[in-house]
């Protein structure tokens, strides 16, 4: 093999990857989601390289009543340019793969990374303009209130949970974007000290591995009185020692200020059910605490009149249920009775 030929591996790597471009022309590259208590099954809008899908005719209707502007492909010159970027790209993946030089693989790999930067970049300019440029006239004005979606998770927007996320289109890029790594590390490696590709694919998956577990971790976040409202009834939470959590496998996060509205949201929305992470309970005693689902022991009184009338006191250990009891009387659960998810 020449000096300034990649391995001939590579050649097969790259041409799949040309491939993958080829096919992320022709499907949604990212999507973001949107529930409310109005909308139970959710609204999506899907983004292609070229136009815009989903329920994007009811997310206008509802960016009309906030004053946002409507959305169209149209008036987007990305989604006019995008499918060609990805089409070059595409095709330098062809050329790059048949000749096999090193030189090309490196400025590739610069050029496809800048891309996806800037394709990050101006997708974060276009949420914050559309976010913030609101009309003044709009029929629901909220002072100082602005509707710029995430560009990676969950945000909550006044009632509605958005989710922004790749699509199909976009997990396909970013592990073309993977794979090109692996050949530029593989390429770089041969140039030095030569190594196996199994040390060098090891590598590059705990890589990935780590990457992902990094963007899709997810943290349940504390009760706030006075500031949070149920998710379920929608009243104001005033007492948090009585509250709850869902996190979802998406890192939505539900707040409930009882126990009885988090087994009532539960059994109306089976949507969320099927799509539960964990599920916290705020700690009766101390600093109220947040107590993962299988850490809890609980605690129902009459004696304990919490918010909505669900009387169940969450706790840690032992000596503080036991101590509480001593004063309420009252029933120890097992977490079966709940028939949670």
């Amino acid at each position: 093999m020449k000096a300034d030929k990649a391995a001939p591996w590579i050649r097969m790597v790259l041409l799949l990857c040309a491939l993958a471009l080829i096919a992320v022309i022709f499907i949604p590259m990212w999507r973001i989601e949107l529930s409310a208590p109005q909308y139970p099954e959710g609204l999506v809008m899907l983004i292609y390289p070229g136009k815009l899908g989903g329920n994007i005719d009811i997310i206008n209707g509802l960016n009309h009543y906030i004053g946002m502007k409507t959305l169209h492909a149209n008036d987007f010159i990305e989604f006019t340019v995008l499918p060609y970027i990805v089409g070059f790209f595409a095709l330098l993946f062809i050329i790059t793969g048949l000749s096999r030089s090193k030189k090309l693989i490196y400025f590739l790999f610069i050029l496809f990374i800048a891309f996806a930067v800037l394709a990050m970049v101006d997708f974060w300019r276009w949420e914050y303009n559309y976010g913030h440029n609101l009309n003044p006239d709009a029929a629901i004005v909220v002072l100082g209130m602005a509707y710029q979606p995430p560009l990676l998770g969950y945000k909550q927007l006044l009632n509605f949970g958005a989710f922004s996320i790749p699509d199909i289109g976009g997990w396909i890029f970013i592990a073309v974007g993977v794979l090109l790594f692996l050949c530029t590390i593989a390429v770089w490696r041969s140039q030095r000290k030569p190594k196996s590709i199994a040390n060098v694919t090891t590598a590059i998956l705990l890589f990935s591995f780590s990457l992902a577990f990094t963007s899709c971790s997810s943290k349940p976040q504390a009760i706030v009185v006075g500031k949070d409202n149920c998710d379920f009834c929608k009243m104001g939470v005033s007492d948090a020692r009585f509250g709850a959590e869902i996190l979802t496998q998406k890192g939505r996060v539900y707040k409930f200020d009882d126990v009885h509205c988090l087994l009532g949201f539960l059994k109306e929305n089976n949507k969320v059910s099927t799509d539960v992470k964990e599920i916290y309970f705020v700690n009766y005693s101390g600093q109220h605490d947040l107590i993962p689902k299988k850490n809890v022991l609980l605690l129902k009184s009459e004696l304990l009149k919490s918010p909505m009338a669900g009387n169940i006191a969450a706790f840690n250990n032992a000596d503080s249920i036991k101590k509480i009891q001593q004063i309420n009387q009252g029933q120890i659960l097992n977490l079966s009775d709940l028939n949670l998810p």
